[in-house]
């Protein structure tokens, strides 16, 4: 496969869970990689005890994993249970106490790249308020985020597996996008290309490409269907990953699938080894 320029790194939120935690980074050295995404890792804890922290920064620096992306809080994922959609109170407070603790941990790690999950409707409840509190605490985050030169990631999800998100296609999330730079005037807010999420959703994947390329700050792939490794569904992520090349994106692909039935180290067949290490290739 054509990949020698692309940077790939992998998500410790869905490979390597069958590991503890703390033992996921060395597993993804082990497997010849440089380089790591997380969601957040506290379910239940959007401000976790610094020692847990610490013990997940060590685990990161003695693997010698880079971070290049971490969510901010949003309950059980899959999901999400809420993220930035939430009305005032004990769940919008659990979101915008995430955002300083998880801007210091990235900014501790040099990770520039922080995913805001905009959530799901919540019933009974006018979309129009809702859709205003996510905007303040996307504006919030993108703020902070700022900060420490980082990016706020905008992500679409998909309609048959979050049918209560409201952001299921990359037109809309654009518009969330261009609505947070608008509102704080930073232009740091940008597209998460996820494309399994978006073939999930029927999208043309060539047309979101080259529309939106410009605007994308990260990209994640899985096949489809199943979200399985490349290789595993119909996607060429050969042409697909080159098309974002000749688009214009450099930064990082994360990989983002299940294992399937094996140990997630046998889950990368598809990519050769030297390819694994970003920058060393």
């Amino acid at each position: 496969m054509g990949f020698t320029d692309t940077r790939f790194d992998v998500n410790l939120s869905i490979l390597f869970t069958e590991l503890p935690l703390l033992e996921r980074p060395a597993a993804a050295a082990a497997a010849g990689f440089t380089a790591v995404e997380l969601w957040w890792p506290w379910v239940d804890a959007p401000v976790p005890e610094q020692a847990e922290l610490d013990a997940l920064r060590d685990a990161l620096n003695d693997a010698g994993t880079r971070l290049v992306g971490l969510n901010f809080y949003a309950g059980q994922l899959p999901g999400p249970d809420r993220g930035a959609l939430s009305l005032p109170g004990e769940e919008s407070e659990k979101f915008r106490a995430n955002v300083p603790v998880a801007v210091e941990f990235a900014r501790t790690m040099g990770c520039t790249a922080l995913n805001a999950l905009y959530g799901n409707r919540i019933e009974g409840v006018d979309p129009v308020l809702q859709d205003e509190v996510a905007l303040a605490n996307l504006t919030y985050a993108a703020r902070a985020a700022d900060s420490i030169g980082a990016t706020l990631l905008i992500e679409a999800l998909n309609k048959p597996e979050s049918p209560l998100c409201p952001i299921v296609s990359a037109p809309k999330a654009i518009e969330i996008v261009d609505k947070v730079n608008a509102a704080t005037g930073l232009g740091n807010a940008k597209f998460l290309m996820d494309l399994y999420h978006l073939a999930m959703n029927g999208e043309d994947l060539n047309e979101v490409i080259d529309a939106y390329a410009d605007k994308t700050g990260h990209v994640q792939i899985a096949d489809n269907p199943g979200r399985g490794a490349p290789g595993t569904g119909d996607l060429d992520f050969t042409d697909l990953v080159n098309r974002l090349k000749k688009a214009g994106y450099d930064g990082w692909v994360g990989l983002e699938y299940k294992p399937g039935d094996r140990p997630s180290a046998g889950a990368f067949e598809w990519l050769p080894a030297p390819l694994r290490a970003a920058g060393r290739h």
